[in-house]
């Protein structure tokens, strides 16, 4: 396998996930900078690094299938892509990480870029294509990070990481191997039996199976334990609330069925985790190490609760229990939570996790979903929520951290 095309040192610079992220969640409009991209490209069919960032930003336009077609081109040209240490020592060299990841959108793989904002972290970005050989030798770093997320399309790649891990040699971040056990199904079967914890029993079946179910003729207790009505279907590999429904009766899941796409669906029980005032709240809690920190907390009167959805920028109250959530998280919530947070992380085996979470009303931590890969940034604008910005560099420094224990600087 070829590396890159070209010495990368002498290629022109990657703008790179959070700077393109970040001025869309602020509202800027990408099209202008799409297009001096595609013009950067039409005038040099080697500049792997506009087509790279062209990708990204059609992503973030909700162009998935031409920001796929454009990072192919891109992976064409180069396999490496380097992030130069946005705060370079005064003397000696960054913190050299080296990231593995596998061509898709922006749900493939740990988004970095962010955690390296402000730091003297040199990040780059080695794509592996799936059914490719391996490289017999890795770029220059320091640390090796699997950045590649759990998903159907991953997983084979993921094991042959993980057979390589002993052939490369590495000080690596995140094992590939235990990122195999992120799934939702096999989530709930690491995490069912911790004391203070609960998550619903999730079970993958096919459309078949639920066909069944939706008819009457398969009882829903073979298909998932301590099952009942209403039930929350998702498909497999689906993010963000894409076609993740609440189902009350066979009824509505037959409805469901015939609406949605897809040959296998994630079926879990409903947990009803409002607050005595009717809303929900739900968190994103970061694992670093061994330390716990808060990622940021939605609320909203529907059990559906995403984060860009919630209203926190209309809702000053809503803004001032996130503040309270994250500000006195050490005392709060990750206290109250300690021991289910530190198991959670023993379980998995992962030096880096983010979990999203609740509060049940009996005071259980009730947890959603583990993703190594979940987003975790400080782009709120600093007016409107003061409180992020100095717990999102908590969460950087802890991460670099980790990387120079890793390295052993």
């Amino acid at each position: 396998m070829t590396v890159t095309a070209s010495p990368i040192a002498t290629r022109k610079p990657l703008l790179g996930l959070a700077t393109l992220m970040t001025q869309a969640f602020r509202g800027t409009d990408l099209r202008p900078l799409a297009q001096a991209l595609i013009d950067r490209a039409g005038a040099d069919e080697h500049d792997a690094e506009a087509l790279m960032d062209l990708s990204t930003a059609l992503f973030l336009q909700g162009l998935r299938e031409v920001g796929l077609a454009t990072q192919a081109q891109a992976l064409q040209v180069s396999r490496l892509y380097r992030l130069e240490a946005p705060c370079p020592p005064a003397q000696g060299r960054p913190l050299r990480l080296l990231a593995l990841m596998m061509p898709g959108d922006l749900m493939t793989n740990a988004p970095l870029p962010f955690l390296c904002e402000g730091s003297d972290i040199e990040l780059s970005m080695l794509y592996l294509l799936p059914g490719e050989p391996l490289p017999e030798t890795l770029p220059p770093h320091d640390v090796v990070w699997t950045a590649v997320s759990e998903s159907a399309a991953s997983r084979p790649l993921l094991s042959r990481l993980e057979a390589q891990r002993a052939r490369w040699g590495l000080r690596q971040v995140n094992r590939p191997g235990a990122i195999l056990h992120t799934s939702r199904d096999e989530a709930w079967q690491m995490l069912h039996d911790v004391p203070g914890l609960l998550m619903p029993a999730t079970a993958l079946h096919e459309r078949g199976v639920l066909q069944e179910l939706a008819e009457g003729t398969r009882p829903l207790g073979t298909l998932l334990p301590d099952a009942a009505w209403p039930l929350i279907i998702r498909p497999l590999d689906s993010h963000a609330g894409h076609d993740l429904e609440k189902v009350d009766t066979p009824a509505a899941l037959a409805g469901y069925l015939a609406a949605t796409a897809g040959e296998a669906f994630y079926l879990s029980s409903f947990i009803d985790y409002r607050g005595a005032d009717g809303q929900f709240r739900k968190c994103r809690v970061v694992l670093v190490g061994d330390q716990a920190f808060a990622g940021h907390l939605g609320v909203s009167s529907h059990w559906m609760v995403h984060y860009l959805n919630a209203g926190m920028t209309d809702c000053p109250l809503k803004r001032q229990q996130e503040a309270e959530f994250m500000t006195g998280f050490d005392t709060g919530f990750g206290a109250r939570h300690a021991e289910a947070l530190r198991r959670i992380g023993a379980r998995f085996g992962l030096d880096y996790l983010v979990i999203d979470c609740a509060e049940m009303p009996d005071g259980r931590l009730l947890v959603f979903e583990v993703d190594p890969g979940a987003v975790v940034h400080s782009m709120d604008p600093e007016d409107m929520f003061p409180y992020k910005h100095p717990a999102m560099r908590r969460v950087r420094q802890a991460f670099r951290a980790l990387l120079a224990r890793q390295a052993g600087r």
